[in-house]
Formats: structure tokens, sequence, C-alpha cells
């Protein structure tokens, strides 16, 4: 990844948003690891106040096309976000749901240094063609 990203907030843009697992491992490979990352994606949504337009969750990495929200930026939501899942996967869901999530899932997440790769890619959407 590149290590000056420059992030272009407060235009009013929508954002098209990349982010990988820790090593592109395909973490979010089994169905409930993606209803769980989908469920706290609009928990998430729903606190930062922000748009989502779309969304594309693959067994290692995310898009996502949202909007800025309204009082934070970008990064403070998608913060929130990476660190609820790698949480929530890496100790175990809340005991309502523990039993839904695989053994294997909970023994591979909880055994790597981290679930995401830090940072993320950003690009702002300003036109139609973009």
């Amino acid at each position: 990844m590149p290590t000056r990203l420059k992030r272009y907030y407060g235009f009013g843009h929508l954002h098209f948003l990349t982010f990988s697992c820790y090593q592109r491992r395909p973490l979010l490979d089994m169905p409930v690891a993606r209803n769980f990352f989908l469920s706290s994606l609009n928990e998430i949504r729903n606190r930062y106040h922000f748009e989502l337009h779309g969304y594309v969750v693959m067994p290692e990495h995310v898009h996502l096309l949202l909007s800025e929200p309204r009082e934070q930026t970008i990064s403070h939501a998608l913060k929130a976000l990476k660190q609820r899942i790698s949480r929530d996967l890496r100790s175990g869901i809340p005991e309502s749901n523990k039993q839904s999530l695989p053994a294997a899932l909970r023994t591979i997440a909880s055994n790597l240094p981290r679930f995401w790769e830090p940072r993320f890619y950003d690009f702002n959407v300003y036109t139609q063609k973009s």
C-alpha cells in the first residue's frame, strides 16, 4: 500500500473504499462472517450517518461506495467498523450469536496478530464517469 495516501474530505463526494483482511487471508469466506460484517456495517452506518450506495464483500477484501458521514470523517467510521469486526470475530462474537460462528473461524481469527491490514484505499467519486 502507498505510504503517503491523501484523503480528500469535505467536498460532498462519494468515496470508493477498498480494504483487505490480514495478509489477504479469506477471513470473510464463510457466510456467517460475511453476515456479521454486514450487520456491523449497518450499525456503523446508522451511528455515523453515512449513505451506503454499494458494497462487495469478497473472501479476503471489501469494497464500499459511500457518502461522507455527517459529523466525522470516513476514516473514523471505517476505524470503528474494522475495530468492531476484529474485536468480535477474534475474541468471539456476542454470546447470543457465539454458537453461529464456526470454531474454525474463531480459531483462525484469534491466532492472527490482527484481522485487517492497516489503512484503506480511498478514491473520490465526483463525476458520473468516475
